[in-house]
């Protein structure tokens, strides 16, 4: 497993706590307590957390006009963090192909998910990913 797909899941793990609480203020420094992990998994982990946090409503927004009858409050917490992660990713990290983060997100959720989260995310991905290049045509 590459160091990215491992911060990806603790990533996941945080986002998921941060949603039960909606506590941030000590998230970062507490998770990583006593755990040794490489510098590498914890730089891209934190930088996915923190820029969903710092993002939120805007990413929130975003999943919410791609789910069609699906409110952000009905999704299951866990497909509802993949697709916080992978939405920041399509939107804000320019470094990783699409088709990397949305294999990531679709295995993750298979992983961690329900028997039907990697389609659910997929789907989902599929639209905002679409909707978002046709809005970067339409500035063009």
């Amino acid at each position: 497993m590459g160091y990215r797909r491992k911060a990806r899941e603790y990533a996941l793990q945080m986002l998921y706590q941060y949603d039960l609480s909606r506590e941030s203020e000590y998230l970062l420094d507490g998770y990583w307590r006593g755990k040794e992990i490489t510098e590498n998994v914890k730089e891209f982990s934190n930088n996915i957390v923190e820029g969903v946090i710092k993002n939120l409503s805007m990413i929130d927004n975003k999943i919410s006009q791609s789910a069609s009858n699906w409110s952000i409050e009905r999704m299951a917490a866990v497909d509802r963090n993949i697709l916080r992660m992978a939405t920041y990713e399509l939107l804000f990290i320019n470094d990783i192909p699409v088709k990397v983060t949305l294999n990531e997100a679709i295995e993750i959720a298979k992983r961690y998910g329900g028997d039907d989260s990697g389609s659910f995310v997929n789907g989902i991905l599929d639209r905002i990913l679409k909707d978002h290049q046709e809005m970067i045509k339409d500035k063009l």
